[in-house]
């Protein structure tokens, strides 16, 4: 076999060298912050946004929705996901009654849970949708030198407290809009935590 068979063909030379121009083609026409990696982290859940899990929880209304009307609602722990099943002890816990509060204060429905002791459940509810994307330059965060990461999206949260079966107390809260921007500057960029994989390095 000839020297010249082993090296590569001009046709893949060619070939190889529009695959680049290609890339840095796309790379300028799309924008390089395209190409960053984004994430998301969602909580399964019967609700698709803030308003819509709010609407639901405001239809609960104390001493006349029951577990069952709860179920209706999509509002089951044993059968929608992220709705928590508290115990008489969980709830206890949340509401220590030694914190100088005087227990006539207490809303009505949470003093008759307390007072109910095992007879007392309830349904937490937790979800959120959160969307994290890397928008800063393409370059700097690819290298490592800056990395600039917008954090979107909402949370809700609810607490529902029942006696034998009837709800007594709920409320609910949660952040309507989460926007916040998180910033990672390494001066060294790729080498910056090569001084730690150096054996006996700064020893």
């Amino acid at each position: 076999m000839t020297v010249e068979a082993l090296a590569p063909c001009k046709p893949c030379r060619l070939a190889r060298g529009k695959g680049a121009a290609w890339l840095l083609a796309c790379l300028a026409v799309t924008g390089c912050a395209d190409l960053l990696p984004k994430a998301r982290t969602e909580v399964k859940s019967e609700w698709r946004s803030f308003a819509e899990a709010r609407a639901t929880v405001e239809r609960i209304v104390p001493y006349r929705t029951t577990a069952s009307d709860l179920k209706a609602m999509g509002i089951d722990p044993f059968a929608t996901a992220n709705v928590q099943l508290l115990t008489f002890s969980d709830i206890a816990l949340r509401f220590p009654l030694g914190n100088g509060m005087p227990v006539e204060r207490l809303d009505r429905g949470l003093r008759e849970c307390l007072e109910a002791g095992k007879a007392c459940e309830g349904f937490f509810i937790a979800v959120r949708d959160i969307h994290r994307d890397r928008t800063g330059d393409f370059w700097l965060d690819a290298l490592k030198f800056k990395r600039v990461v917008d954090v979107t999206g909402w949370s809700f949260n609810a607490l529902v407290l029942l006696v034998e079966g009837r709800v007594v107390y709920v409320t609910h809260g949660g952040q309507p809009l989460v926007q916040e921007q998180e910033t990672t500057t390494q001066p060294l960029g790729p080498l910056q935590g090569w001084g730690d994989l150096l054996p006996g390095a700064l020893r």
